[in-house]
This record gives structure tokens, sequence and C-alpha cells, in this order.
């Protein structure tokens, strides 16, 4: 009988365990892992990070009921994961350039938005970034993404759907944890 009790005492241990880790992994964080250049010398390949998957908002369906509440909007600069819009069961990691209802305009690789006449600030462009895209007019409910490394990049520039839906960003990028030589924030 004491068997039974102690028995059971460690299954109710590892189920709410799991309970807490499926919670935590589904609902709060997300992680990720870099697969390729395309944000150095900001996120590095193989770095292992965190998103915040509450930093926009709640956007649940438990058992058919769907929780949503808006806490802010996506800014200009947020590093973010999505679900990349040409094969959504992918996870990309980019910055959002492009706001809803802003023209942007890619010239010499200078990015300018609605006619501006001083491009976007690239100081965390690890390179001088090339070519001229555009315009692209983002949609409302919708960003238009770019990578630190736009020579090496393939971002909202390529894309066949340009745009990121708002829906699409899983969570905004809180911190690397891998390497443990960069553990902390990332911006």
């Amino acid at each position: 009988m004491k068997i039974w009790r102690e028995l059971l005492g460690y299954v109710k241990v590892i189920v709410i365990v799991v309970v807490i880790t499926l919670v935590i992994n589904n609902v709060v964080l997300i992680n990720a892992k870099i697969p390729s250049p395309s944000m150095e010398k900001t996120l590095m390949v193989k770095d292992r990070l965190f998103g915040f998957r509450l930093a926009y908002g709640i956007n649940l369906d438990l058992f058919g009921y769907k929780i949503s509440e808006k806490f802010k909007d996506p800014e200009r600069f947020d590093i973010v994961i999505f679900k990349y819009p040409d094969d959504p069961s992918q996870l990309f990691v980019k910055r959002v350039i492009g706001l809803p209802g802003e023209t942007v305009n890619i010239v010499d690789g200078k990015v300018y938005i609605n006619d501006s006449e001083e491009p976007l600030d690239d100081s965390f462009c690890p390179e001088t970034p090339e070519g001229s895209f555009g315009p692209y007019t983002v949609p409302e409910g919708c960003y238009f993404m770019l990578g630190d490394n736009r020579n090496h990049s393939m971002d909202s520039r390529y894309w066949q759907n340009p745009f990121v839906e708002e829906d699409a960003i899983e969570a905004e990028v809180a911190v690397r944890y891998w390497p443990l030589n960069k553990i902390g924030t990332v911006k």
C-alpha cells in the first residue's frame, strides 16, 4: 500500500512537470536555432534562442475556445520568429523593417520608408548592403522583414509572398542561451 502511494506521488509530479513544460513551450516560449548566416553578426549560425510568445499578445485556441488579446504591435527593428509566408511549416527569424501601411523602398542597399529622404539606420548590418528593390507597400496587418546580413539573406525581397501577416508572428526574440559565452538579450 505504501509503495502504491509513493508511486502515485511520483506519477503526479511527472504529470505536473509535463503539463507545465507543455504550457511553457506552447504558450510562453518558443525555442529556435539559427540555421543560416542571414542574421549575422546579430545572430550567428547555430545560435540557440528563446522567443517570448506573449510579447505581442495572446492568441490561443484551446479545445475550440479562442482566447485573443493584443498587448502591443511589433515595432520596427524588433527581431521576431515567424512562419515563413511561402511555407508556414518553417519558422524564420528576421528583423521587422516595414510596418502596416508603409511603403518600403531599397535604393543602393539603403532602406527608405514612405519616400523619406533619410534611410533607416543599418548599423547592425555586418557589411554595406547592396541592391535596389521595391517599392513595396505593406498591407494592413502585415510586416516587411529583412535579415541583418542583407547581402546573404533570403527575406521579404525574394519571397513569393513578401509580407508576413501579424498572425504568423510567433514570438519576439528574447534571449540567446547558446553559445554560453554569448548568453543574453538580443537586439
